[in-house]
C-alpha cells in the first residue's frame, strides 16, 4: 500500500475531484453521476472523478492510498461506495475546487477500482460556520485506487442522510452516452467549431471585400487587387467577369491613360516600351529589370515633375510621373487578370482623386464593364 496524501483538503461547494485528462473537456457537458447507483462518486465522464463531499465550504480531512489488491474495509467508515476508473494518462491528480493539484497518484493508464469512504457527512453540512470559523474537520474521506477490471459501480454502506440524498439523485438521472455517442458528440462539436470559424472568416472577408465575396479567381490574383476594393468594386467585378483578351487590352488602355496623365508618352526610351506593350511583345531596355527602369527614370532631367492629390486626398505631394511608371510594369504581367487591375489601379493612383472620371472613361471604351 502507498499512502500518496494524508491531511486536510479545501472544499468548495461540497466537492472535489480527481482527474487525468489532457483534451480540456467540460466534465460540465456530461452529467457526472448519469446512469450511476452512488452519488457521492460521479465517474461517468471518462479519466475523471467527481467526489462529494458533506460540508459544503471549509476544510475536510483527506487520506489518498494507492493499493496492488482490494483493501479490506474499515468499519469506521459510515458511507462507503465503489466505481471504475482508468486513467486518461499518466497525470492523475487529487484537484480541489478552483486551486492547484493537491497530489500526483502516478496510477498506469489501466482499469482501477476506486472506493470512496466518509465518516461524519452529516456532521459536516451542520456544523460548517464551526470549521469555517477554524475548528477542525469534522468530516473525513478516504480514497482507494487498485487494479481491477471495469464493474459497476455500487453503494457498499450508506449512514448519512447526505449521502442518501445524492444515492436518490444519482439513480434519477438518465443513462450517460455511450463510447459511440460521446464520439459523435465530440464530432459534431469539431464540426460547430470549423463551421464557426468558416463563418468567421467568410464574415471577415466579405467586409474586407466591400460587402461581397470575391470569386476563387480575384481572390488568388494578387497584386493590387484589393487596392480597387473601396475605389469601385463593381468595376473590380467587371474586370474580372471579361475574357483575357478583353483584360490584356484593359490593361494596356490604362497604362496608356496612366502615361497621358503623366506626360510620360512622348519620352524616348519610353515610347518604344508602349509600342511593344501595343503589340503584345517583351519590353525592351531598360523595362526588363524594374530597378533599371526606375534609375533611368529617376536620372532623366527631362521629365517633367508634377504632383497629385492621393486617392483618398489626404495628402497633395504625390510624383504623378512615378505614380505612373508601375502601370507600363502591371500591363506587361503575364497574367491577363492581374495586368488589367494592376495597370487599373496604377492609373487611378496617378489621377488621383479624379480617379471616378478615369473609371468612367473606362466604361465607355470596354462596354462589358458598364
Amino acid at each position: 500500500m502507498r499512502t500518496v496524501y494524508s491531511g486536510e483538503l479545501p472544499v468548495s461547494y461540497g466537492q472535489f475531484y480527481v482527474d487525468s485528462r489532457s483534451d480540456g473537456c467540460d466534465p460540465a457537458r456530461w452529467n457526472v453521476r448519469a446512469g450511476q447507483t452512488n452519488g457521492l462518486c460521479g465517474a461517468a465522464v471518462p479519466g475523471h472523478l467527481f467526489l462529494t463531499t458533506g460540508l459544503h465550504t471549509g476544510r475536510v480531512g483527506l487520506t489518498v492510498e494507492v493499493h496492488r489488491a482490494a483493501p479490506p474495509l474499515d468499519d469506521g467508515w459510515e458511507d462507503v461506495v465503489e466505481a471504475s476508473f482508468r486513467p486518461a494518462s499518466p497525470s492523475t491528480v487529487v484537484l480541489p475546487w478552483g486551486d492547484g493539484a493537491l497530489c500526483t497518484l502516478d496510477l498506469p493508464t489501466t482499469d482501477h477500482r476506486v472506493r470512496y469512504c466518509g465518516r461524519g457527512m452529516d456532521r459536516g453540512r451542520d456544523e460548517e460556520l464551526a470549521v469555517l470559523e477554524g475548528g477542525d474537520p469534522v468530516d473525513h474521506y478516504l480514497l482507494q485506487f487498485w487494479p481491477a477490471p471495469p464493474a459497476p459501480d455500487l453503494v457498499v454502506r450508506q449512514t448519512s442522510r447526505s449521502a442518501a440524498y445524492w444515492h436518490r439523485h444519482a439513480r434519477s438521472l438518465p443513462p450517460p452516452p455511450t463510447p459511440a455517442e460521446r464520439a459523435a458528440a465530440g464530432r459534431r462539436r469539431r464540426a460547430e467549431r470549423r463551421a464557426a470559424e468558416r463563418a468567421a472568416r467568410e464574415r471577415a472577408e466579405t467586409l474586407a471585400w466591400n460587402g461581397r465575396l470575391p470569386s476563387r479567381r480575384l481572390r488568388e490574383v494578387g497584386g493590387n487587387a484589393r487596392g480597387l476594393v473601396p475605389l469601385d468594386r463593381d468595376l473590380l467585378d467587371a474586370v474580372d467577369a471579361a475574357d483575357p483578351a478583353t483584360q490584356r487590352n484593359i490593361a494596356r488602355w490604362a497604362a496608356r491613360r496612366a502615361f497621358d496623365a503623366a506626360g510620360l508618352t512622348d519620352v524616348d526610351w519610353i515610347v518604344p516600351a508602349l509600342a511593344a506593350l501595343d503589340r503584345g511583345e517583351n519590353l525592351p531596355a531598360p523595362f526588363g529589370d524594374p530597378r533599371r527602369a526606375w534609375d533611368r527614370f529617376f536620372a532623366d532631367d527631362r521629365i517633367t515633375h508634377t504632383l497629385v492629390d492621393s486617392l483618398d486626398g489626404r495628402h497633395d505631394n504625390l510624383l504623378q510621373q512615378a505614380m505612373a511608371m508601375p502601370a507600363l510594369l502591371a500591363a506587361a504581367e503575364p497574367d491577363p487578370l492581374r495586368a488589367a487591375l494592376d495597370a487599373l489601379f496604377a492609373a487611378a493612383v496617378t489621377h488621383g482623386t479624379d480617379y471616378p472620371a478615369l473609371f468612367a472613361r473606362a466604361r465607355r471604351e470596354f462596354p462589358v464593364l458598364r
